[in-house]
């Protein structure tokens, strides 16, 4: 046949690829672009996907600017009673797997377009390689090259391998998933890793340390010039569980909490009066200066930005008003378009807004969140804390909030004795025993005998919460002191401080560890938003650049699903767990706040001052 033995391999640019573009969104639009607008494809075109690579091209192309290249279709590769098209070319672009080898095999056998042009998203090996040259009877392929985007750039330091249910990667497919996921991200930052360490506590960390090492080890295209490359730290959800719990207050980690981000789109369906246009919208850093420049702002911040924005609208509204000519008729025509993508952005962001307002609000979430913080980051109280707890419970809350409670108090004072209390507290709160089983499932993946960096009083994250004193409007935000482990660990190795016990080298060796530039840090189970947030604030320092990922990217929702299903999914986290998030599900939580105001009338503390900050985002938007 007439396609080649040999995949030509692509690098993306080390610089960010186009406009606002930057990071590992820069890199992934790169090779996207390469693969829409190649210039051996001349004319109208076909592309061709499989389920992976819809989501890598969706998160950093809106399927106009896909259109826009010259693009009459997209299609999926294992779409059934797809159409020949003989006068069209395919542009395919698909995950080097054997079931999609399998798909091109047949496609070629009887081709549905004149030209096949062929971009796998990873290395592609040589045995897949040659069964399409032998496969290519027809001589329609005319070039197979491998473009590196097997990740899905959700924030320029932020990206996702998107695999769900299997927090210790049991199933070798996800392991190799990963592994080849994490390569990618590797391949298209033109780096190789100068060390690979993972955390010593975690056999999943371990096993993918050890097989990414090897396949770089064996395929020589990881030998680059440079070998300045980052540092490769492998991680595990189970030693830092609080980060996947609590309730989040800077936009794009709240709107994920609340409503749920997938692949760029929030879904407001069941919110009250939000029009039909506005049911589904998109978040992205690409598409969306605003959400750009404000995902990491507080729910403070944020507030007054939605209002300025609305404001700017409004202006701009008031001059369209005045038409007294034929030219500035012609003059409002030119502009429309631009105005009417700004009516619609401002109206999705006040929408959003306005939902995550309701939210808060109905749920008592600025109340829920300060004992959420108290158990996370303040001195061990456990009498003062359980009452806390016992007086939420019985303020009506939804059944995820209580739970969610109930498990970070467990976990904060872990005992025989507490997980008794806690689990009789809960049942007696009208929490179903189905449900309650989440408290033992998060205690047997995450309690203290499983994680392998301590949490509390000497842990890292007690020690930065208390120091860290971050400022909204000049009061303390009580509602994000809260700080990672993640940050704790790059703090160590920051300073050369990282223990070769706790965090070794994979394939041995040690000694003191480099203090490198460039991380790339994976966390095993999935990374947070709280964690991306934390990461954008330190790579603005310049001290350090990290780039974080994970197998998926959790709220509290999604983390007890996963927990539930390694479980042994009987933990009944499934069913209706997502409570207040579901947009079916978001009812008022009557007498919660009263509950929660008694005592607290005369508070004039800094803890109340900001408080009142936050509550009045909804005011300002």
């Amino acid at each position: 046949g007439s396609a080649t033995a040999t995949a030509m391999a692509v690098a993306a640019p080390s610089s960010s690829a186009g406009g606002s573009r930057e990071g590992l969104i820069g890199a992934a639009a790169f090779y996207v672009d390469k693969v829409v607008s190649d210039p051996n494809i001349i004319g109208m075109k076909t592309l061709i996907l499989d389920e992976y690579t819809t989501q890598v091209v969706a998160m950093v192309y809106s399927r106009t600017e896909v259109l826009e290249r010259e693009v009459y279709l997209i299609q999926r590769l294992d779409a059934s009673g797809r159409e020949a098209m003989a006068h069209l070319k395919a542009a395919v672009f698909v995950r080097p797997t054997p079931d999609n080898v399998d798909l091109l095999v047949r496609e070629l056998a009887s081709p549905r377009h004149s030209e096949y042009h062929i971009f796998f998203s990873n290395v592609l090996p040589q045995d897949m390689l040659q069964r399409l040259a032998r496969a290519d009877e027809h001589e329609v392929v005319r070039q197979v090259q491998e473009y590196y985007g097997d990740f899905l750039a959700i924030n320029e330091e932020l990206f996702t391998v998107n695999v769900r249910g299997d927090l210790e990667l049991r199933a070798r497919a996800d392991m190799h998933m990963v592994a080849d996921g994490l390569l990618s991200v590797l391949l298209s930052q033109r780096r190789r890793p100068s060390q690979i360490r993972f955390t010593s506590s975690s056999e999943t960390a371990r096993e993918l340390a050890e097989l990414v090492q090897t396949k770089m080890a064996s395929d020589s295209i990881f030998d680059f010039r440079h070998t300045d490359g980052p540092l490769l730290l492998i991680l595990d959800r189970r030693d830092d569980p609080i980060s996947a719990l609590l309730t989040q207050w800077c936009y794009q980690a709240m709107v994920h909490e609340l409503l749920g981000i997938r692949n760029n789109r929030v879904s407001l369906r069941g919110a009250p009066n939000v029009r039909k246009d506005l049911e589904e919208v998109v978040l992205s850093c690409t598409q969306d200066a605003f959400f750009a420049r404000h995902r990491n702002s507080n729910f403070g911040d944020l507030g007054t930005a939605v209002r300025d924005l609305l404001q700017e609208y409004q202006q701009l509204a008031k001059l369209n008003e005045n038409l007294t000519s034929i030219e500035d008729m012609q003059n409002f025509m030119e502009r429309y378009p631009a105005f009417r993508s700004q009516s619609l952005n401002v109206s999705k962001h006040v929408a959003i807004m306005a939902e995550l307002s309701r939210l808060v609000d109905a749920n008592s979430l600025l109340d829920v969140s300060q004992l959420e913080q108290d158990m996370a980051c303040g001195s061990a109280d456990a009498g003062g804390h359980a009452r806390e707890l016992q007086r939420f419970l019985d303020a009506g809350l939804q059944v995820p909030d209580k739970l969610r409670l109930g498990i970070l108090y467990a976990l904060r004072y872990e005992s025989p004795a507490v997980v008794r209390d806690v689990r009789s507290r809960l049942v007696s709160s009208g929490v179903p025993e189905s449900r309650v089983q989440l408290l033992d499932a998060v205690l047997a993946y995450a309690g203290e005998r499983r994680r392998g960096h301590p949490l509390w009083g000497r842990g890292i994250m007690s020690k930065l919460g208390r120091s860290l004193g971050s400022a909204l409007h000049g009061v303390e935000n009580v509602y994000t002191q809260h700080q990672p482990l993640l940050m704790g660990v790059l703090e160590d190795l920051a300073k050369g401080k990282l223990r070769d016990q706790n965090f070794p080298v994979a394939g041995g060796g040690g000694g003191p560890p480099p203090r490198p530039n460039d991380v790339v840090v994976f966390v095993v189970g999935g990374a947070t938003f709280e964690e991306a947030t934390k990461v954008a604030e330190l790579n603005a320092t310049g001290s350090m650049r990290v780039l974080l990922g994970g197998t998926h990217i959790h709220n509290s929702t999604s983390f007890l699903q996963d927990v539930s299903s390694w479980f042994g999914g009987s933990a009944g986290a499934d069913a209706g767990l997502a409570g207040r998030r579901s947009a079916r599900e978001r009812r008022s939580v009557a007498g919660a706040s009263g509950a929660q105001a008694e005592g607290r009338k005369c508070d004039s503390s800094p803890r109340a001052q900001s408080r009142q900050v936050f509550a009045a985002a909804a005011a300002a938007a």
